[in-house]
This record gives C-alpha cells, sequence and structure tokens, in this order.
C-alpha cells in the first residue's frame, strides 16, 4: 500500500475512530492511549511522523463540567490532566509533524492553549447531532457536509441525553464523530 510509510500518532485515541480512516487506507496508525499507553511515557521515535491527531480527556476542560473547575484546580486533577496536554506538545515539537490537530469540546482549554483555529458540531459533517468542538493545530480545514441536527429529548441530542455520569456514557459522548473522521482524513491525507 503506497501509505504504509505514513505515521499517524492517534493521541489520547481512546477507540481509535478519529484515526480509522488514516487506518483503513493504509497508514501505519499508532494509538497511544490508557490504559495501555500513557502520552506522557512516549519516546521519541526516529520514523517521521506524518500527522498527530490528540484527542485529550475534556473531564477537566469541558465548559459542561465548569461547576467543578475550582475544586478540580484545588485537589490538582485540572494539573494532572495539562501534563497529558504538555505531553502531547512535547510529542508535537520534537516529531514536527506534517500537520497536527488537538480536539476538546467547548470549555476552558482555551485558557492553556489560546483561541482554537476553528469550531464544529458533528451536524456540520454529516453526523445529526451537535456537540460544540474545539480544534488547534496546523491542519487543512475539513470540507463541511452540514445535517439537520434531530432533537430527541429536552436537552437536545442523543449526546446530551445520556448525561456523563458513568463511564461508559463518558466514553460514548467522546468517540470522534465519523463524518468529521472522514471529512478530517480527507483534507489531511
Amino acid at each position: 500500500m503506497k501509505n504504509k510509510d505514513k505515521l499517524i500518532l492517534d493521541l489520547c485515541g481512546g477507540t481509535g475512530a478519529w484515526s480509522q480512516p488514516y487506518k483503513n487506507a493504509g497508514y501505519d496508525v499508532r494509538i497511544i492511549t490508557l490504559p495501555e499507553s500513557d502520552v506522557r511515557w512516549f519516546r521519541y521515535m526516529d520514523k517521521p511522523v506524518y500527522g498527530i491527531l490528540a484527542a485529550v480527556d475534556c473531564t477537566d476542560f469541558a465548559g459542561s463540567g465548569a461547576q467543578y473547575w475550582e475544586r478540580k484546580d484545588d485537589d490538582g486533577r485540572t494539573l494532572q490532566s495539562l501534563s497529558v496536554v504538555d505531553a502531547c506538545c512535547r510529542i508535537i515539537l520534537v516529531h514536527t509533524p506534517r500537520f497536527w490537530v488537538f480536539e476538546n469540546p467547548v470549555g476552558r482549554l482555551r485558557d492553556f492553549l489560546g483561541a482554537p483555529t476553528m469550531y464544529f458540531n458533528p451536524n456540520d459533517y454529516g453526523d445529526a447531532y451537535t456537540k460544540k468542538t474545539c480544534l488547534w493545530g496546523k491542519f487543512n480545514i475539513p470540507r463541511w457536509n452540514p445535517v439537520i441536527p434531530e432533537t430527541v429529548c429536552a436537552q437536545g441530542s442523543w449526546v446530551q441525553k445520556l448525561g456523563g455520569k458513568s463511564e461508559k456514557t463518558k466514553r460514548l459522548r467522546s468517540i470522534t464523530p465519523p463524518g468529521f473522521s472522514r471529512a478530517f482524513f480527507e483534507a489531511n491525507r
């Protein structure tokens, strides 16, 4: 396959949904995520890195949890989460990929990374729900394929209906929308 020499690092990649289009196209995709791998222990690679996708855990940054930010700052959870952001920045810095991107829902990560490069909702890329998300980095902007979001409960889409108390629902809410994953891949091949 022609892309096998192109290495994509999927940092904090969870299910690997964001990097799946790269994997399907034959890229060498490495998912660096807990519990198997902690990005803070990632070592320099001699192989050139083509692209980096970083989707750090939003638990301590998302606006939906703003009422807990002060407590998380005081007990060290925010600092712990920032150490993951810092590790991703280090990996990007030392590997100088062709493109790189950080993803996180609207919230306070902008206080640490500055203004996002762009915002999107999943319905901008063909997935019929909303979850305003920020992207930072050096990448090509994906082409939009907007659809009307479905409303399934008083709060809005199925994502809001899930809530966020259990690990299972947090995991489901954090999966990168497939329409966006595909559009991002098409713009950043």
